[in-house]
């Protein structure tokens, strides 16, 4: 099931003394992020009206009502959400949390399962897939188009056409 409200970032410090907030992102960008204007905290419960600007590699935001560095510091450590009603993702597109979990199935034969994708991260050139086997094993799958057929994360899988070697039982 698809959560309501993402993790998009967290809240790692305080910026100025009027009360604005650094915000660390854990989305595509820092503009991805400042295009928001509620962010959310305590897993979506609490609403939160911002104004967001990226500023290098982070978020300075300042949300209604803390004005000062005391009270934003109050909200420091603090994980940002945001909702995914408020998101249209090109076509193609997913939330990584919505990939994690995923079952990762063979595209030719779907009776054959890898294993579940525990985690995703970016390189340079594509993001890669961790997926891990049944019995605990992990293997690194390239998010390529000769590799990935097909994702639907509304069913709970991904198929792959693996490449020479990607689950070889090499020890």
């Amino acid at each position: 099931m698809k959560k309501q409200f993402l993790e998009a970032g967290k809240i790692v410090g305080t910026h100025g003394v009027r009360g604005e907030m650094r915000i660390d992102p854990w989305c595509d960008s820092p503009a991805f992020l400042s295009q928001f204007k509620t962010l959310y905290l305590n897993k979506g419960e609490k609403p939160i009206e911002v104004s967001c600007r990226p500023h290098k590699n982070i978020v300075l935001a300042k949300a209604k009502g803390v004005d000062s560095i005391e009270s934003a510091e109050l909200l420091r450590g603090q994980i940002v959400y945001i909702n995914r009603d408020d998101v249209s993702l090109p076509e193609g597109k997913n939330f990584i949390q919505d990939l994690i979990g995923c079952r990762v199935l063979d595209a030719d034969d779907s009776s054959i399962e890898y294993g579940v994708i525990s985690d995703v991260f970016k390189t340079g050139a594509n993001d890669v897939y961790t997926v891990k086997n049944s019995e605990g094993r992990e293997f690194l799958v390239p998010v390529i188009d000769s590799v990935i057929v097909a994702r639907n994360v509304d069913e709970g899988y991904v198929l792959l056409r693996p490449i020479e070697g990607l689950f070889d039982d090499e020890a």
